[in-house]
């Protein structure tokens, strides 16, 4: 195999960061170098950086080094592009100076540019899609100037529902990326930013797109995207929970939060499947109704329960305890490692915004979900979890109560994924089949395996 030198590049946000320094830490044991990018603001905050041979780190800058500026999100992508292209060209010099010159750039989302720089200095690159197929196939459809996607051009045209794509179920409104639709609050600077992803991937003869996900949960989606290049290569999840072949690979690294020491001991005591994990990724912002809602639920449900609630309080546990009067019955940390948690044989069920990552770590994990979407793909995810799958349920919200999941409806789900009934006893065969084809796919000969040997041979 040519001696390969991969710049990954990602945001400084956990669901960034783990599928993409997974990707950088399987490439390094492939026999490639990798150097993991991100800006310099991010790259402090970073903790616990793998150390394996052939992977480095670097940073550049966004031109927001100390943090301190303030700017509307759809601005800092613009500062992003125009300060974050010159500052990745320096690097990808300093390296050919050093004597490792790099052989390919690989961007994810928000870092569409990258396509740009490296048809200029004339090297290959790949986008590694974080989401699921499902989502990119939407993305396609919608943005394709080949296929006259309805969003292809700059014209602001609203979108008519139901969305057909091949062989897959009709997408409502409410089963798309939130971002997608005109009254979003992030849709002005999402749709321009997604329609240059689609677009840069038409205009490139040779375009290579490597997808967190695996040909067996997503075959169907994964056909509609042929044209473009692109590759299943996941479940992108540390090797101790997949393949097993790197027994001491347990944690993603670079964790830009530090986890709580207490819950393990907590799990162990808890009989198998008995414990309610709840988490909602590290950016979720839960209304406090929400918080109560859900609380309340879990309280009268009666299963004992773990509960990530960010905080940046020293006390959490106390404060928690006597806020929530949880008398025992649950235990809420500030972070935890979810995979650690989710592998625990105590754990019953996860209750989840169903973002790609989480999705994808419930199903190697075996353990089924209950899905409170809020934004962005975690709608895609829910529609595809609950009626393609049948990996899990999704808990549906009050819109006259002001759009929240009400505690009679967690403790329904709650009662279908961990009760005796034949759906349940359906959903929990469903995860154990996708649990078992995910290690299929990373395997040696399995259909991720050989995709990514295959990304290999052709640069």
């Amino acid at each position: 195999m040519k001696h390969h030198h991969f710049i990954i590049i990602s945001l400084p946000a956990q669901g960034h960061i783990n599928p993409t320094l997974q990707l950088a830490k399987n490439l390094s044991r492939a026999g490639a170098r990798c150097t993991f990018v991100t800006t310099v603001n991010g790259f402090r905050k970073l903790n616990n950086l793998p150390s394996i041979d052939g992977l480095f780190y670097a940073s550049i800058s966004d031109g927001n080094d100390d943090g301190a500026a303030k700017m509307d999100f759809g601005d800092y992508l613009k500062q992003l592009k125009r300060v974050g292209s010159e500052n990745l060209k320096k690097l990808i010099d300093k390296y050919a100076g050093d004597g490792h010159p790099v052989t390919c750039l690989v961007y994810t989302f928000l870092w569409q540019w990258v396509a740009e720089v490296a048809r200029e200095i004339n090297l290959p690159s790949a986008f590694l899609a974080i989401q699921s197929a499902t989502a990119f196939a939407i993305y396609h459809h919608l943005f394709s100037i080949n296929n006259n996607g309805v969003y292809s051009s700059t014209s602001e045209i609203e979108l008519s529902f139901p969305i057909k794509l091949p062989e897959l179920p009709l997408f409502l409104r409410d089963d798309i990326p939130s971002f997608l639709l005109q009254n979003d609050p992030y849709s002005s600077f999402m749709i321009p930013v997604m329609r240059e992803h689609i677009q840069n991937l038409e205009h490139d003869p040779n375009p290579r797109v490597l997808i967190n996900t695996f040909d067996k949960l997503e075959e169907k989606s994964l056909k509609i995207l042929d044209k473009i290049g692109i590759c299943s290569i996941g479940p992108l999840i540390p090797s101790a929970f997949l393949d097993g072949n790197e027994l001491e690979d347990k944690s993603f690294g670079c964790d830009l939060f530090e986890k709580c020491e207490t819950y393990c001991q907590w799990l162990d005591s808890k009989p198998e499947g008995s414990v309610v994990y709840v988490a909602f990724g590290s950016l979720a912002m839960v209304k406090e109704e929400q918080k109560e809602e859900v609380l309340q639920g879990l309280l009268e449900s009666e299963r004992p329960f773990l509960w990530v609630i960010r905080s940046s309080k020293e006390d959490d546990k106390k404060k928690n305890d006597e806020i929530y009067g949880l008398n025992g019955k649950g235990m809420i940390v500030p972070w935890c490692s979810q995979m650690e948690v989710l592998f625990h044989k105590s754990i019953g069920c996860f209750v989840s915004h169903c973002g790609w990552n989480s999705t994808l770590e419930s199903t190697v994990a075996g353990v089924p979900l209950i899905g409170v979407p809020q934004l962005s793909d975690q709608m895609t995810n829910i529609k595809m979890v609950e009626e393609v799958w049948g990996t899990g349920v999704r808990a549906r919200v009050e819109e006259e109560g002001g759009g929240i999941v009400k505690r009679e409806e967690l403790k329904r789900c709650l009662e279908v994924l961990m009760g005796d009934g034949e759906k349940g006893n359906e959903i929990r065969r469903n995860v154990k089949k996708y649990r078992d084809l995910a290690m299929e796919a990373v395997k040696v000969g399995g259909s991720s395996h050989n995709n990514l040997n295959k990304f290999l041979e052709s640069l």
